[in-house]
């Protein structure tokens, strides 16, 4: 019993260590043209609150589950804040009826993949997967 709770923290701490290693950044689809967004624009748009582009576009945010190392380390990085804290945004608003959740996606290589082909689409990434052709990544200011 002891040795599978300590394995488990093992393997906790190890996943945390690994994301956290990470340079994990904001990447948007390749038809964002802009280098760069402040810190309060991204907060409104991950908690779902700034529906469109400042040309007027949609924007598409995916995230990772909850529990996620990346999301962990983006949301306490990034966007300054806890994960706990987005979720409790997004669960008023849709218990609400006033808002809506991000789409969430459950890996890296689906975040990719949703980010290439959805025009508006926001999410994060480290920083070795953005490819820059079909996903860029944006300074956050």
């Amino acid at each position: 019993m002891f040795r599978a709770l300590a394995l488990f923290l093992l393997l906790l701490v190890n996943d945390s260590v690994a994301a956290g290693d990470e340079d994990v950044v904001i990447a948007v689809n390749q038809n964002f043209t802009d280098n760069q967004i402040s810190r309060s624009f991204a907060r409104r748009i991950f908690t779902m609150k700034a529906r469109q582009w400042p040309d007027g576009s949609p924007v598409i945010v995916f995230v990772l589950p909850d529990g996620s190392p990346h999301h962990l380390t983006f949301a306490k990085e990034i966007l300054e804040t806890f994960p706990y804290k987005l979720r409790s945004v997004w669960d008023r608003q849709v218990y609400s009826g006033t808002g809506q959740a991000p789409r969430e996606v459950a890996t890296i290589d689906q975040m990719v993949t949703n980010i290439a082909n959805t025009p508006g689409a926001i999410g994060y990434l480290p920083r070795e997967k953005v490819d820059g052709i079909k996903i860029r990544f944006i300074e956050v200011r």
